[in-house]
């Protein structure tokens, strides 16, 4: 079974370069996790659904390729694959969606193994894999509950995204699932909208007290403030050229928690993931940017 379990919906990524172009690629918050995970040594599987289609068939490669488990993933042959496209502009970068009736967004909590989510260490969700649909809230929360049932982490990164739901029903439903996980890992725009708060410190201890045990408040450039019951500390960014931004947050998410089941503490584990992440700004797209242990261990020295 696999260490790190992520569950979401993949989607196919067409990212605009500075020649006007679109590089095809792969995305999906969740997915980006466990492949950023996957290059840092440890043991990840994906659980969703996918359409029958040739980029359902890209996804199934890609996971195979990258050592991500792919054995509870099916697929639906009366669904589609969902596909994103990333503009960029003076303001960052921008997306735009076709995911409406994807195959992952029609998952069930029926349609959950129980078993293998039992067998990991870390169960790995977002916001995202709840806003985009009703019974994505309802699969995730089912997911949580067995891993809760099972003694196994459960990881929530709140990746806010206005444009799936409206903001009240993302602070409902987000904060739900972040009462039943202990590792915390909202960055920092997110965390604003959410709990109405600007202060770092007063956003940490907002998770904390919700039940988190671990709180890495991703802040950009200025780095991650980490905090625990008993101990915070603001670990620095990593400077680097940044290209495109699209997957530095997913890329945090993925080494952060495989240095967590490697055995560092939240502390150690967010300087690695600082800097997997900066190293992951340097290309164009989700994936194909994201760096490996060597790469990453180098670039700290």
């Amino acid at each position: 079974m696999p260490d790190i379990i992520c569950l979401g919906e993949p989607m196919l990524e067409f990212n605009q370069q500075s020649n006007g172009l679109y590089l095809a690629g792969h995305g999906g918050d969740t997915s980006n996790c466990a492949i950023a995970a996957a290059r840092q040594g440890a043991s990840t599987g994906y659980l969703t659904h996918l359409g029958d289609d040739a980029f359902g068939d890209s996804f199934m490669d890609l996971w195979q390729a990258e050592n991500v488990d792919e054995s509870q993933v099916r697929r639906n042959p009366d669904a589609h694959t969902g596909i994103y496209f990333v503009t960029h502009g003076p303001d960052g970068h921008r997306f735009s969606y076709f995911r409406k009736g994807s195959a992952a967004s029609l998952m069930q909590p029926a349609d959950l193994p129980e078993a293998y989510i039992a067998g990991a260490k870390i169960l790995h969700v977002s916001g995202i894999s709840q806003a985009i649909s009703e019974t994505a809230v309802d699969t995730v929360l089912a997911a949580i509950g067995i891993a809760r049932a099972h003694q196994v982490r459960v990881s929530y990164d709140s990746n806010l995204r206005l444009n799936l739901w409206p903001l009240e029903r993302a602070r409902t439903v987000t904060h739900a699932a972040m009462r039943q996980c202990q590792i915390a890992l909202p960055g920092l725009d997110d965390a604003e909208h959410l709990t109405g708060l600007s202060d770092p410190q007063a956003i940490v201890d907002f998770y904390l007290d919700l039940g988190a045990r671990i709180v890495a408040l991703t802040l950009g450039p200025e780095g991650t403030l980490v905090a625990t019951p008993d101990r915070r500390e603001q670990i620095g960014g990593r400077k680097v050229t940044t290209v495109d931004a699209t997957g530095a947050g997913d890329t945090f998410d993925g080494a952060f928690l495989a240095e967590l089941v490697a055995g560092r503490d939240p502390f150690q584990a967010a300087a690695y993931a600082n800097a997997a992440a900066a190293l992951s700004t340097q290309g164009y797209g989700a994936v194909a940017p994201m760096p490996k242990r060597a790469a990453v261990e180098a670039f700290m020295g």
